[in-house]
């Protein structure tokens, strides 16, 4: 953390690691939070919440000179795929699933006493444009259905209800736009500019709501530097200047 700046850290798997790709969630949250936060990408393509129990002493060692004020955390979609007969690959199954996201919950919230956490749970996907997109020769078939993403998502909600932690549950908020097979996807399952669009909307609104001090809602934190100073831009009467600090007009959406 550079000038103490609040640490927001992004931590999950390729929903992740992608996010500040075209148009991605990550990016758009960097911009809406430019000048208030910093933040910082811990996203890991194909991994499983296993991989993550590993290392998460490594990625937020409790004795860190600095803490995240917040950490976004999405695990779900790889722990959803079949089993394979070799017992290899990413697959875990639910309860143990369950049981890992717990233990991520549990030492985030060690952290710190303003550490806080929102869980993303598994979004839907496009069974039928993810086997379109997917076929390879060096990979052996990888079993997804929206079915399964289901169970995981509900899952991660109800393990987030059970120990008061804040969720967005991506399966259903995506669902409710009606071209959401089509709009929300690059591939099938990772997200497009659309769908991504829905997770910062879904983060923002749950930041937003949450009653926690110091709030952590874009609006109602400082901007850093955003005193008036007489190298601003000039103004039209060439008096004064103009503070920009708190401009917004180049963003495509007004984020709320």
């Amino acid at each position: 953390m550079l000038g103490g700046r609040p640490l927001f850290v992004l931590f999950g798997s390729s929903i992740v690691q992608y996010s500040f790709s075209n148009g991605g969630w990550g990016a758009a949250l960097a911009d809406i939070y430019a000048r208030k936060a910093d933040i910082l990408l811990r996203g890991y393509i194909a991994w499983n919440t296993r991989r993550a129990v590993q290392v998460m002493d490594k990625v937020f060692p409790k004795d860190s000179a600095v803490q995240p004020s917040l950490v976004i955390v999405y695990f779900g979609g790889n722990d959803s795929i079949a089993a394979h007969s070799s017992g290899l690959g990413p697959h875990v199954p639910l309860d143990e699933y369950i049981g890992n996201m717990r233990k991520i919950a549990e030492h985030l919230k060690s952290l710190s006493e303003k550490t806080r956490v929102i869980f993303l749970s598994c979004p839907p996907l496009n069974e039928e444009m993810l086997r379109n997109s997917t076929s390879s020769t060096i990979l052996s078939e990888i079993v997804r259905t929206n079915e399964t993403c289901r169970l995981y998502s509900d899952a991660c909600v109800a393990l987030c209800k059970e120990m008061n932690l804040k969720v967005v549950d991506l399966w259903h908020a995506m669902q409710k736009r009606e071209d959401w097979m089509t709009a929300c996807f690059t591939d099938g399952l990772h997200l497009s500019e659309e769908g991504s669009n829905i997770v910062v909307e879904e983060i923002l609104k749950v930041l937003k709501e949450a009653e926690w001090e110091p709030c952590l809602y874009w609006k109602a934190m400082p901007t850093e530097f955003a005193e008036d100073s007489p190298f601003d831009l000039v103004s039209s009467s060439g008096d004064a200047t103009v503070n920009p600090s708190e401009w917004t007009i180049h963003r495509k959406i007004p984020w709320d």
